[in-house]
């Protein structure tokens, strides 16, 4: 199911294969978020040109549309929207941070509001894993319990208990066999909680492991240490998965670290708001300074974005709001994703990991 080819020799970043039922996919990697079953500003033609071998999709969200009679109809989530590579799908345990979806919770599962008509829907463990059998996910996670950094110590703990709880009868529920189950790993940014929740997690005999509840507002060094302690007490020859983590640096410093794969809104949010990755930075389109600017967004990109189009085309793109604007910069963004990301493979096998983490995160320059 998942095997590491190459490991660098000065850091713990290393490269593999998982292998799904359709297909297999290089590790690290990251996947863009289609949330409903589309992509923001982006389409499954685009993700496919850009080799992307999969996403993540919210599995609450697709159980109330399009629903899983539909699901049951076309045999499949692949199916309905016509893809035929990998799909993850989560638990919806983020929509816990949101007080418009979140109704209740205790230890038999949570109560949701529909963003659709507010309608009100229990999702069980063992409910989440027929969700996900029948939604034919490649990859499905286990229903966790979120909490914001604010919380007290004593929630956590209780939190903490409860994903363990939930991982279990997740395991003991699970029934579509050509599908992947991986348990998560909560316990906020406390050492302790880190480590007891991973030692259990690892113990149960799931095929990847998630380290959840991070990058939602605690500090970076809170949050590599949270990782850290989370990869102390998972073992080395199973996947590891940093949810909801997809800034360039942030993406650097954990592979360094041991992670295979990476999830997040966030390349596609900050194309939506004119912010665009460079290998030396992010920059603001929306700035005056790059009005009559007449180059690509940077030079030796050959995404089509860069071949095709102007720093200064796509300012004014953005300032007059054309929502072609949000299109192309995804693209850029995306691209750029999957270049780094193929950059660190290359550097992984070229023993040359730490070399090339230092040098990229000395370049990559804060916001201009």
């Amino acid at each position: 199911m998942f095997k590491i080819n190459k490991k660098d020799e000065k850091t713990k970043a290393r490269t593999g294969t998982l292998s799904t039922t359709h297909g297999k996919i290089t590790t690290p990697f990251y996947m863009p978020v289609v949330t409903k079953g589309a992509g923001k500003y982006v389409t499954f033609k685009d993700l496919d040109k850009l080799d992307y071998e999969c996403f993540i999709s919210n599995a609450y969200l697709l159980y109330l549309k399009p629903g899983l009679e539909t699901l049951k109809e076309t045999k499949g989530y692949h199916n309905f929207i016509n893809w035929q590579k990998a799909i993850f799908t989560d638990s919806g345990g983020f929509q816990l941070l949101d007080p418009t979806f979140l109704l209740s919770i205790n230890d038999k599962g949570v109560s949701f509001r529909s963003p659709f008509n507010g309608d009100k829907h229990f999702i069980s463990p063992e409910k989440l894993m027929e969700i996900q059998n029948t939604i034919g996910s490649d990859i499905a996670m286990v229903l966790d319990h979120l909490l914001g950094p604010n919380e007290t110590y004593q929630a956590h703990v209780e939190a903490t208990n409860r994903t363990i709880d939930w991982a279990k009868r997740c395991y003991d529920s699970h029934k579509n066999k050509k599908q992947l189950l991986f348990g998560i790993v909560q316990g906020g940014t406390y050492k302790d909680l880190r480590n007891f929740c991973a030692k259990k997690i690892n113990k149960i005999n799931f095929d990847g492991v998630a380290i959840g509840g991070l990058a939602i507002g605690e500090s970076k060094e809170n949050m590599y240490m949270a990782i850290d302690y989370s990869l102390e007490e998972i073992d080395e020859n199973k996947v590891r998965y940093l949810m909801g983590v997809g800034s360039p640096e942030d993406v650097v410093i954990s592979i360094g670290k041991g992670i295979d794969c990476f999830d997040s809104i966030f390349p596609t949010k900050m194309a939506r708001h004119g912010v665009v990755f460079t290998m030396n930075g992010p920059l603001k389109l929306g700035k005056q300074k790059y009005r009559d600017v007449h180059v690509p967004l940077e030079k030796g990109c050959d995404c089509y974005v860069c071949k095709n189009h102007s720093k200064a085309y796509l300012h004014h793109l953005f300032r007059v709001k054309e929502p072609n604007a949000k299109i192309l910069l995804t693209i850029h963004n995306l691209a750029f994703m999957q270049r780094l990301i193929k950059k660190a493979r290359e550097e992984i096998i070229n023993n040359n990991y730490e070399s090339f983490k230092d040098s990229f995160l000395e370049n990559y320059k804060p916001l201009d």
